[in-house]
């Protein structure tokens, strides 16, 4: 929040976006604890100056001062905000995007939107049928079966990510073209449904469309169908051994470090970063020297505007949350049906790990500030494409 308050982006609707999606402490009390907190430990090295990350023997990033030296264009220093009307628009330069794609209505509202859905997806199945019955598909250790996402599982995905949710993806040149890299996003939605968005992002909309492997709850796969799937479509348990295996395999492994604190919060904190656990993608990632990636998304708190909490019911049912929202459990399962909000889904710059010594891993300073410098440029980026966003379910 001091960042963009320093930055001059004093705007109306920046303020206002501000005041809707901060925490009810206030700036000057963040700032408060952050000032207490920086004189009372030392900063991670990628927020040094020149001098101090040389006397902590950290040469990575460039010499210009604070501040990540691989920060994206929503990062430090932020640009200046303006307002988004009908006299002025905002250049891709100013946002620091890769491009912004026209504004489109949900084909899916008309019949022949989703018969059109319908008949492509049953094509795909039909064909994944028949080659099937040769025999000639590959699974790995995991489980991941490539034939079976390509021809099932994205086709069917696909009609909801471009014609229900039509989703905007920026900054995907900032994903490597090849090896390991640990993407780490916010998490939202009551259902997980940003983890299948944005793998289907990444790989419709990398240069060499590579897949993304998801490092998803235990609960995932402790339901049965859904593990099957869950495995089949590439993803794998959140612990630090398969994540391992992933970066060195060379993966791009994605994880939302919010968990069900992310996913089950209510409506009113919507965009507002839960706790990132004790940073063990952070450990991960240095002891593999992969990038980490920061991943926004925005959209995926409205499709199921989560008012209140069963915890009674929840409790009983085994579940960590039992969610009320505007739809369920009023509708029954029509309820079910997420709202068409317009998602941005937008690849921070790589944070490089790679100049860190290998006992930076298990240096819980390093750790907690690296962490916290994650999720903050998460956060950040999240307010600034707020300031921008036009309608929640129109845009």
């Amino acid at each position: 929040m001091s960042a963009l308050a320093g930055s001059g982006a004093t705007d109306a609707r920046t303020a206002k976006v501000i005041q809707l999606y901060a925490s009810s402490s206030g700036p000057d009390a963040t700032a408060d604890r952050r000032g207490a907190r920086d004189s009372g430990r030392r900063r991670h090295p990628s927020q040094q100056t020149p001098e101090r990350r040389v006397k902590h023997g950290v040469t990575q990033g460039d010499s210009t001062g604070l501040g990540h030296p691989n920060t994206d264009g929503f990062g430090r220093p932020p640009a200046r905000v303006t307002p988004i009307s009908s006299e002025i628009a905002l250049s891709d330069e100013a946002l620091g995007v890769e491009h912004r794609g026209p504004s489109k209505s949900s084909p899916l509202f008309s019949l022949g939107g989703i018969r059109n859905a319908v008949a492509d997806t049953l094509t795909s199945t039909a064909g994944f049928i028949r080659e099937r019955m040769t025999g000639e598909y590959e699974v790995d250790e995991f489980g991941f079966d490539p034939h079976f996402t390509e021809s099932v599982w994205f086709p069917a995905v696909r009609q909801v990510y471009e014609k229900w949710f039509r989703v905007e993806v920026t900054g995907i040149e900032n994903l490597p073209l090849e090896g390991g890299a640990l993407l780490v996003a916010n998490h939202a939605g009551t259902i997980p449904v940003d983890a299948i968005i944005t793998s289907l992002a990444v790989r419709d909309n990398h240069p060499d469309h590579r897949y993304l492997r998801v490092l998803a709850a235990d609960m995932a796969f402790d339901s049965p169908g859904i593990s099957e799937v869950a495995r089949r479509i590439g993803a794998t348990l959140a612990c630090n051994s398969d994540a391992d295996r992933l970066l060195r395999a060379g993966e791009l492994t994605a994880v939302w470090p919010e968990g069900f604190k992310g996913i089950g919060k209510l409506y009113k904190d919507r965009y507002k970063l839960q706790r990132f656990g004790r940073g063990g993608f952070v450990t991960t990632a240095l002891r593999n020297a992969a990038p980490i990636i920061p991943v926004s998304i925005v959209g995926s708190e409205e499709i199921y505007p989560m008012l209140a909490d069963l915890k009674p019911l929840a409790k009983v049912l085994g579940l960590p949350y039992f969610p009320i929202t505007p739809l369920f459990p009023l509708l029954g399962p029509l309820g079910m049906v997420p709202l068409p909000s317009k998602w941005h889904i937008h690849f921070g710059r790589p944070i490089e790990t790679g100049s860190y010594d290998e006992s930076s891993a298990d240096d819980p300073m390093v750790v907690f500030d690296l962490t916290d410098h994650v999720r903050e440029e998460i956060q950040q980026t999240l307010f600034r494409m707020l300031s921008r966003r036009g309608s929640v379910y129109f845009g």
